[in-house]
């Protein structure tokens, strides 16, 4: 398998996200360039195998891949295309130029440092710079490592055609403006929660700067509760040019219109069409869930046409507090008569004027 991950982590091999933290926390501190001034070179070697180790242990699809194929199926050394990871959790296309290619866009050692310590240095001196005591990793290549400088553009081949304007940085490469494409997901989807996986094109660059067209699938875990218009951002997923960073890709969540409810926040809306008999003298609300369960709920007073039915905890999920739901509200659409005979009225009458 090439280089073991696993063992520079010093965690097993089904070791779970919070094993992989307090591994990489551990070993970071330890082996970070500006705590070992003596021997430098040697930290720095360390430091970026442990960052490229946490940067594909902690991505469900890199470590997919990672487990299937090695370090050679991240360099984008792939088998053909009828080849799939395990679950479906990475699949492989042909590109139409060349061969197949499957890489991961790596991550700079001194970013993955900083989402952790912060953008200072515990050791004394700024991170990532070139001089203050910082150790001047940022951009680094040194030894062949996925974590040496990067060749991003702005646009993925397949979310725009290049024309966004740039965003420029006070120093340092600039940064493409961030790409969004709406996810559409059904009222169930939102309500259940689910996992959507969604095929990207872009340009990557190779060790000389030549760029490659790749395609990935990136995983979208969508909580129970999200609304319209929750962001869901993958860093740095554009293509790549020299002196650009990649723009981050944004997907912006929208709802499709439901059959039978309508949300309100976090109430679910559903309107009933009855008739007024069934209006005057009682009704029974049968309706299927969004999950799928069979409620029946009896209503016994009179249903006038401003009347709402509100069902407790029968509505969507709170995303912040999971185990609360908003309300079901039931309205009426009540269908009266276009015309009554005399002998109707009469009895009518009779009925409602009775003492």
């Amino acid at each position: 398998m090439g280089v073991d991950y696993y063992k520079i982590l010093q965690v097993e091999r089904n070791a779970k996200d919070d094993d992989l933290k307090k591994a990489y926390r551990k070993l970071a501190m330890k082996w970070h360039p500006d705590k070992n001034p003596n021997n430098k070179k040697e930290a720095e070697a360390k430091f970026k195998q442990i960052s490229e180790a946490y940067d594909v242990l902690s991505d469900p699809q890199k470590r997919v891949v990672y487990d299937q194929y090695g370090e050679e199926g991240l360099n984008g050394q792939v088998p053909p295309p009828d080849a799939a990871g395990p679950g479906g959790g990475a699949t492989f296309f042909q590109t139409g130029e060349g061969p197949n290619v499957f890489r991961f866009n790596p991550r700079n050692a001194n970013d993955i440092f900083a989402e952790f310590f912060g953008n200072s240095s515990p050791f004394g001196g700024m991170m990532g710079g070139g001089g203050g005591g910082g150790s001047g990793m940022r951009g680094g290549g040194g030894g062949g490592s996925r974590f040496g400088p990067m060749f991003p553009e702005e646009m993925f081949s397949s979310f725009g055609d290049g024309s966004r304007p740039m965003m420029h940085t006070a120093a340092g490469p600039r940064k493409a403006s961030p790409i969004e494409q709406t996810l559409p997901c059904s009222l169930e989807d939102l309500y259940k929660g689910t996992t959507k996986k969604m095929k990207i094109s872009r340009e990557i660059a190779d060790a000389s700067g030549k760029t490659l067209p790749v395609q990935e699938i990136l995983t979208i875990d969508i909580k129970p509760g999200w609304k319209k218009g929750t962001k869901i951002t993958f860093p740095e997923k554009g293509n790549e040019q020299p002196n650009v960073i990649p723009s981050d890709l944004v997907f912006i969540i929208d709802e499709k219109p439901h059959n039978v409810f309508t949300r309100d926040g976090n109430d679910l809306v559903v309107t009933q069409k009855i008739s007024l008999v069934e209006a005057l003298t009682g009704y029974s609300v049968q309706i299927t869930t969004l999950d799928g369960r069979s409620l029946t709920i009896p209503i016994n007073n009179v249903i006038h046409p401003n009347y709402e039915e509100v069902v407790s905890k029968e509505g969507m999920p709170i995303p912040k507090e999971p185990s609360k739901r908003g309300n079901l509200r039931i309205k009426f659409n009540i269908k009266f008569p276009s015309k009554l005979t005399s002998e109707q009225k009469s009895g009518i009458k009779k009925l409602l004027m009775a003492p």
